[in-house]
């Protein structure tokens, strides 16, 4: 089971990063994101390639302005 931002979802082993991105609406080329499988940041020149696990932790996050 793969789970994104703490959660269970539907996304296949072998999947990679960037369908995973587009399926959540997140532009891959969005200023301000940053991905991390499993405690470890993937570079975004990897995300297109990089196959997700069967057991893995996926975090996106995405930089906000506020105060």
């Amino acid at each position: 089971m793969i789970r994104v931002n703490g959660s269970d979802s539907d996304v296949r082993p072998g999947e990679t990063l960037e369908a995973l991105l587009q399926r959540l609406d997140v532009s891959p080329q969005g200023r301000g994101v940053a991905v991390a499988v499993d405690g470890e940041v993937v570079p975004r020149e990897q995300w297109r390639t990089y196959p997700l696990a069967d057991d893995a932790r996926v975090e996106v996050l995405s930089a906000m302005q506020g105060g």
